[in-house]
C-alpha cells in the first residue's frame, strides 16, 4: 500500500481498518509542486492554499480542509482518497463497505450521512478539495491513464463495493486544473474551523457556464445543478438539503459579484 503524508492512512493502520502486508513510501515517486495548471499529487494543501496561481475555490477548500499542521503534511492525492467518515465503517461494523449485507446508518444514526445516492451505502465523502476539483472540471493523470477527477470516484454497489476506480498499483501523479473566470468554495461544519463538512459547495463559472459540486452529501463528491434535484434525505439528515440550497444560493451570489 502506498504511503505519502500519512494523515489518512496512519489512523486507519492504528485502528486495524487497513492491514497491508507492506507499506511503500512514494514521496520520491509522486511529483510535487505547481507548474501553471499542472499540480503534482504530492503537493501539500498548505502549498496550494498559499498559491496565487490556482482558482479561488481550490485555495479556499484547502484552507478549510484541516488544521495548519495537517495542511502542511497532507498531500493533494491523499486528500482525494480519503475514506468515508461513517462511524459504523470506522468502528468496523460489518457494513456493506466491509463486505456485509447491511448499511447500519440508514436505520441507525445518520445525521451527518448522505442525502444523495444513499440507497446502498449512506456514507458521505469528506473531501472539500475533491468537490472543488470536480466543480473546476479538473483531470488527473495516474501511472496508467488520464481521467476527469469526477471519474476517480464511484458510488458503491452490490457488484462492486469500491468507492474509487483506482486499480491495485495505480498511483495518482498529477492533476490539470483549468482556469475559471470565477470560483468559490463555501462550507458548513460543526465547528467554526477545521471540521469535516456537513455540506460543502464548490461553484466554478467559465464562459457563462456554472458547475456545482458538493462535499459531505453522498458517497462521492456530488455533481449537481442549482436545483439539487434527486436528493433522498434520510429521516434525521433532511436539514442538510436546506443547508445545501442556502450555500448554492450564496455561491451564485458570490460568482455574480465577482
Amino acid at each position: 500500500m502506498p504511503l505519502h503524508g500519512g494523515t489518512e492512512l496512519v489512523p486507519l493502520l492504528r485502528s486495524g481498518i487497513v492491514t497491508p502486508a507492506t507499506l511503500v513510501d512514494v514521496r520520491g515517486v509522486v511529483p510535487a509542486g505547481i507548474d501553471g495548471p499542472t499540480i503534482g499529487a504530492g503537493t501539500t494543501l498548505a502549498a496550494l492554499e498559499r498559491s496565487p496561481h490556482i482558482p479561488d475555490a481550490l485555495r479556499e477548500a484547502c484552507r478549510l480542509a484541516a488544521s495548519p499542521q495537517l495542511r502542511n503534511t497532507s498531500s493533494l492525492g491523499g486528500n482525494l482518497l480519503q475514506s468515508t467518515r461513517c462511524w459504523y465503517w470506522r468502528l468496523k461494523w460489518p457494513c456493506r463497505l466491509h463486505g456485509g449485507d447491511e448499511c447500519f446508518a440508514r436505520d441507525g444514526e445518520h445525521r451527518e450521512h448522505a442525502i444523495f445516492a444513499n440507497d446502498y451505502c449512506a456514507s458521505a465523502h469528506p473531501s472539500d478539495v475533491a468537490a472543488a476539483l470536480v466543480a473546476l472540471d479538473a483531470t488527473l493523470r495516474t501511472n496508467r491513464r488520464e481521467l476527469p477527477v469526477a471519474d476517480l470516484f464511484r458510488v458503491p454497489s452490490e457488484d462492486d463495493r469500491r468507492t474509487t476506480t483506482l486499480e491495485p498499483g495505480e498511483l495518482i501523479l498529477d492533476l490539470e486544473v483549468p482556469p475559471a473566470d470565477r470560483s468559490v468554495y463555501l462550507k458548513a461544519m460543526e465547528r467554526k474551523r477545521w471540521a469535516f463538512p456537513i455540506v460543502g459547495v464548490a461553484a466554478a463559472r467559465t464562459a457563462g457556464v456554472t458547475r456545482f459540486a458538493l462535499a459531505g452529501v453522498a458517497p462521492v463528491p456530488w455533481q449537481c445543478d442549482r436545483n439539487l434535484e434527486g436528493s433522498t434525505p434520510l429521516p434525521r439528515n433532511a436539514y442538510k438539503l436546506e443547508i445545501a440550497k442556502a450555500l448554492v444560493r450564496r455561491a451564485e451570489t458570490a460568482l455574480d459579484r465577482g
